[in-house]
């Protein structure tokens, strides 16, 4: 593929770290075969375009197609100036060959290779996962390392998990370190406690669903503290509000649905696809650094940048029904660059 001349996102640094974000960012959840198989051509084709159209940081997980998703981005990402890209991969999931008579469990990945998960935040089990990353990636290092889903892990994330990561990143292993979950209250406490660049948090900040605004942004507002927002929309209820659309990876409310095909009709009097509108929603706020499109195809990608690109009128939000984001010329963490 013949690199074009990348578009400019801004960049934002994750806290008081050097490291640095696309506004817009690639999620490569998709990339390990989430729900349906993706060939290696569209995988390779899709971190590529996203580079191109400026979406230089992406973020996988060894969880994600049990390692075929940190794979994929690798392989792709290979040959790319290594200061070009920014790159986020997560612990506390660690991969094993399968042992005589195992089965994979797939957990929503299709086409598995044969591999098991298991849980692992110890100290060792840290260091481990970022070299065993490291080696599926075939990369000479990850910029970002998150905590993957503590939730059942808590007492050892504080014991064991954190102080290793931020040993890695004392040693310059790693340039930022964090955690990524699907609840707040619990990122809240890590960030109020320890001493985080960047949160992953994923559905708890869209035209949905903002309780991130009740404990965490303000947490993060006063330690200095990124965050990274995934999960914009809903699993596929603001990408296609239906009966048939999921929300938090689950069939939709009805109540849901029906506030968001309402939504839906109030961005279509101002010419807005609803998916954009969750985009740029997302995206305002002070305290996000980027927001995380999850992608499988170029298409895909091309898709969301011409979303982030649309002009969105003033009053929106407010017909909407959400809190308007408050614009902020200075951003936590160090700002726009």
């Amino acid at each position: 593929m013949t690199p074009v001349r990348p578009t400019a996102l801004p960049e934002r640094r994750l806290g008081s770290s050097g490291v640095t974000v696309s506004a817009l960012s690639l999620g490569a959840a998709a990339l390990g075969n989430l729900y349906s198989p993706v060939s290696d051509a569209d995988a390779d084709a899709t971190v590529r375009t996203a580079w191109e159209l400026g979406m230089r940081y992406v973020d996988t997980a060894p969880h994600y197609g049990l390692g075929r998703s940190e794979e994929r981005v690798g392989r792709a990402l290979r040959g790319l100036p290594r200061s070009s890209f920014t790159l986020s991969t997560k612990a506390g999931r660690r991969l094993r060959p399968l042992g005589p008579g195992e089965r994979a469990d797939p957990q929503g990945f299709a086409d598995p290779p044969p591999r098991q998960r298991f849980w692992d935040f110890g100290a060792d089990g840290v260091r481990a996962s970022v070299e065993e990353s490291l080696e599926r990636l075939g990369l000479d290092r990850i910029d970002v390392v998150y905590l993957h889903d503590p939730d059942g892990h808590e007492e050892q994330a504080y014991a064991t998990a954190f102080p290793a990561l931020a040993e890695l990143r004392s040693q310059g292993v790693v340039g930022a370190i964090g955690a990524g979950m699907n609840q707040t209250p619990m990122l809240a406490r890590f960030v109020r406690d320890l001493d985080l660049d960047v949160v992953l948090c994923a559905g708890r900040y869209t035209l949905l669903d903002q309780s991130a605004l009740t404990e965490l942004f303000p947490a993060c507002e006063r330690r200095g503290t990124s965050v990274v927002i995934g999960g914009v929309y809903n699993s596929g209820l603001l990408a296609d509000p239906s009966p048939a659309s999921t929300f938090d990876y689950g069939p939709a409310p009805e109540p849901l649905v029906r506030r968001a095909r309402e939504m839906a009709r109030v961005c279509a009097r101002h010419g807005v696809p609803l998916r954009a509108a969750a985009l740029r929603f997302a995206a305002a706020h002070p305290v996000v650094a980027s927001v995380l499109v999850g992608c499988r195809t170029a298409e895909e990608a091309r898709d969301n940048r011409r979303l982030w690109d649309q002009e969105i009128p003033d009053g929106l939000w407010d017909e909407l029904g959400v809190p308007a984001p408050p614009e902020a010329s200075a951003r936590t963490g160090g700002g726009e660059r």
